[in-house]
């Protein structure tokens, strides 16, 4: 009663105008409210999850797996005997190894490595003499590569911090050139190549030695010796130690380094040590006879030791046309790709300012220049970015570039074999080169030694007047 007196109140208020009207509650109970809900669900559009899920179901199309090469055998490297000459076939090599030769293209040793070969893979201490470019650098790896796989160590019984071999180089770019070469000779090999040396990134190289296995470690003294004293890294590991350019080594101060670096190592006799050189004079020989044992000493003797692929030119100037001459004569000649070799820093600096200046692609390669900036610098000589490297006998040493047309002696070297060095540098793997020296009142009377050293007359001449003029 009480309900129905309610209800005629609204709608009386609602007739007069006194309360809006409003649609009528319509009860709805339990199953409609649940089959609303289901309803929704069915409208929500797909998430990108449920969408992933569907084309998971999907069939997907098979990837065809890429058929696995043959394994590579020595029938593949077919290199026929040829009278006076030594192929690697001939030293049983070990198939990886062997496989690595194949793929840089070596068919026969070269004398050095003919040579050498022989005595070193027996295990004996060896000291070679060779001219530059002849291969002493694969003598010593493969030497070493050979010997780590046939006397392999199972990989739990490795540690870091400590190499089997110890290769020792003056220079960081000849180094990083031992490097390179050592890791194309073990890419087959599982073997591990490292490298360390002053102005690198020196927390790397630690972090490096102490973490990582190292098989070959190729070092400069002074880095080496950083290391040693940190205790970063252990010789008494080492079989193989090779002391790489001992001449050079004694000429830069290095050996009391590196008898202190022998000093970590196995004694005379433990181990098997192995030095290559251009040259070994008497003070080199002294010392070494103190670092080997029972040591095979041979020498390749070149019947001149500048090769006849390089045409020799002394230019008689003044120092005064010096830079004139040299400036005219890579405009008029079109020289793409060159070294010129000084004497000291400060007067490559300032020939490396004055090209760059009238417009030739050229940069620095002195001990002065921070390594990571050399590296480029090689780096863009070798693409061919930079046209002209300006570079010191020091930095100079180990450049491997291959093309490089032309070679000037902006100085005569004080030593002659630096001479031999520097213009080794072109007419490489058969190609010709020229090279260039200039001789003033300041150096001239060096020549009569020079020529002496290398067993020939240079041609002296003087300049025509299309470079000796002034632009």
């Amino acid at each position: 009663m009480f309900k129905k007196l309610i209800e005629f109140i609204v709608r009386l208020l609602q007739f007069v105008g006194l309360m809006p009207k409003t649609a009528a509650v319509k009860k709805v109970s339990k199953s409609e409210v649940s089959q609303k809900q289901v309803v929704v669900k069915k409208e929500v559009k797909p998430t990108i999850k449920t969408v992933a899920k569907e084309e998971i179901k999907k069939p997907v199309e098979a990837k065809k797996t890429p058929p696995k090469a043959p394994a590579w055998t020595p029938s593949q490297f077919v290199v026929e005997p040829e009278e006076g000459k030594v192929r690697f076939h001939d030293f049983n090599l070990d198939d990886r190894l062997l496989h690595a030769i194949a793929d840089l293209g070596f068919k026969y040793c070269s004398p050095i490595q003919g040579v050498s070969l022989p005595h070193t893979l027996q295990g004996k201490d060896f000291i070679g003499k060779a001219q530059t470019g002849t291969g002493k650098t694969a003598a010593f790896l493969i030497t070493t590569i050979q010997n780590f796989l046939l006397n392999p160590i199972p990989e739990n019984d490795r540690y870091s911090s400590e190499p089997r071999a110890l290769i020792i180089a003056p220079t960081r770019e000849l180094v990083m050139q031992i490097e390179k070469d050592a890791r194309l000779l073990t890419a087959h090999t599982g073997l591990q190549v490292y490298s360390v040396m002053g102005g690198m990134d020196y927390q790397k190289q630690k972090t490096h030695l102490r973490d990582k296995v190292v098989d070959i470690l190729v070092a400069t003294p002074g880095r080496l010796i950083d290391f040693l004293g940190s205790k970063d890294v252990y010789l008494d590991q080492v079989e193989t130690l090779i002391i790489d350019e001992a001449d050079r080594m004694l000429d830069m101060g290095f050996i009391p380094d590196v008898k202190r670096i022998i000093s970590y190592n196995k004694k005379v006799g433990e181990r098997q040590t192995l030095l290559f050189s251009a040259t070994f004079n008497q003070d080199v020989l002294n010392l070494v006879n103190n670092w080997t044992k029972d040591a095979e000493y041979i020498e390749i003797e070149a019947e001149q030791l500048t090769t006849d692929k390089v045409e020799q030119t002394v230019f008689m100037v003044s120092s005064d046309e010096k830079l004139t001459v040299i400036c005219n004569y890579i405009k008029n000649n079109g020289v793409k790709r060159a070294i010129i070799f000084g004497n000291r820093r400060d007067e490559t600096r300032k020939l490396q300012e004055t090209l760059r200046r009238i417009g030739i692609k050229c940069a620095l390669l002195s001990g002065e220049v921070p390594q990571q900036k050399r590296i480029k610098t090689l780096e863009n000589f070798k693409n061919g970015d930079i046209q002209i490297l300006v570079a010191t006998d020091v930095a100079g040493r180990g450049i491997h570039v291959d093309d490089v047309t032309h070679v000037f002696n902006y100085n005569l070297p004080e030593d002659p074999e630096d001479y031999v060095h520097r213009i080794g540098r072109t007419g490489r793997a058969g190609k010709e080169g020229k090279s260039i020296s200039f001789a003033c009142e300041d150096d001239a009377f060096l020549l009569p030694e020079l020529e002496k050293f290398i067993g020939m007359k240079l041609d002296c001449t003087y300049p025509d007047e299309s470079l000796t003029k002034k632009s």
